[in-house]
């Protein structure tokens, strides 16, 4: 039995790049930052988000740069050529995108942090 599934959690690198098929399909493709680890040993690693459809929509409409976010999907291998050159890379074709926390300074609605005095009881 094989099983092709990951979670990752981390900030977008930069704003969704959407797009659409020929056949009128959308497809949204993002950057996530995910830290690993602590103090020296922390290290940040970045994953190419593919997200296809509605969800494709929702993430260039809402999501922006330096956001939370949380991705469901399978790893997907790609190769190409290109000038002579073979690529290669792996990518996450999302299923469930959680949108978290903007960054400070973004605009639009969501919760803001209250302090201690603000709360009446």
């Amino acid at each position: 039995m094989s099983i092709n599934n990951c979670t990752i959690s981390g900030r977008l690198t930069k704003d969704v790049e959407c797009r659409m098929t020929q056949s009128g399909k959308s497809v949204a493709a993002f950057t996530l930052a995910v830290d690993d680890g602590f103090g020296d040993n922390k290290k940040t690693y970045f994953f190419r988000v593919n997200v296809w459809g509605n969800m494709a929509d929702s993430c260039g409409k809402y999501l922006t740069k330096g956001q939370k976010a949380t991705v469901q999907g399978r790893l997907q291998q790609r190769k190409w050529e290109k000038d002579g050159q073979k690529h290669e890379t792996i990518e996450i074709v999302a299923s469930n995108v959680e949108f978290g926390e903007k960054p400070k300074g973004a605009g639009g609605g969501g919760w803001q942090d209250a302090d201690d005095e603000d709360i009446p009881f």
